[in-house]
């Protein structure tokens, strides 16, 4: 083809007419039983209640006094038949602080110190009362903070 002739259009062919669906009458009556029917069968399900969980976490700057305290929270709960999640690390908070070694001059000399806070996860499902009762009274090392949420 050269660029100085140009493609006849084509002619598109008429556009046909919205045929409209007749209304459900034309059903016959055996068919509108069962559309009914399949309607009435979906009901929601009942909703069961679960055993209460436990969510603990630790935290401690000394990491194996955390995973001590760790182990002897999970051995309690395993003894009262829960079912345990972890213990899961968490990621190690650290804060850092710059201080001056001179209380007047000598700017650029300092010094910086580090707070490593470590922690743990544990999650405890299908707890019962005598779970609760034996962390309840379980005598954990010292350093170490203890959060429960119950949910």
């Amino acid at each position: 083809m050269t660029p100085s002739k140009k493609a006849p259009l084509k002619k598109s062919a008429p556009a046909k007419k919205d045929v409209q669906k007749a209304p459900a009458a034309h059903k016959k009556p055996d068919a509108l039983k069962k559309e009914s029917v399949a309607i009435q069968e979906k009901k929601p399900t009942p909703v069961t209640k679960t055993a209460p969980s436990i969510r603990i976490r630790l935290s401690a700057f000394d990491h194996t006094v955390l995973d001590e305290a760790a182990a002897k929270i999970i051995d309690t709960a395993e003894r009262s038949g829960a079912v345990i999640h972890g213990p899961i690390p968490l990621p190690t908070r650290i804060r850092k602080f710059t201080v001056n070694r001179s209380t007047f001059v000598h700017k650029n000399a300092r010094d910086q110190f580090e707070m490593r806070t470590h922690r743990r996860l544990i999650d405890l499902k299908e707890t019962t009362f005598k779970t609760m009762e034996s962390l309840q009274s379980l005598s954990l090392p010292s350093g170490v903070d203890i959060e429960i949420k119950m949910g």
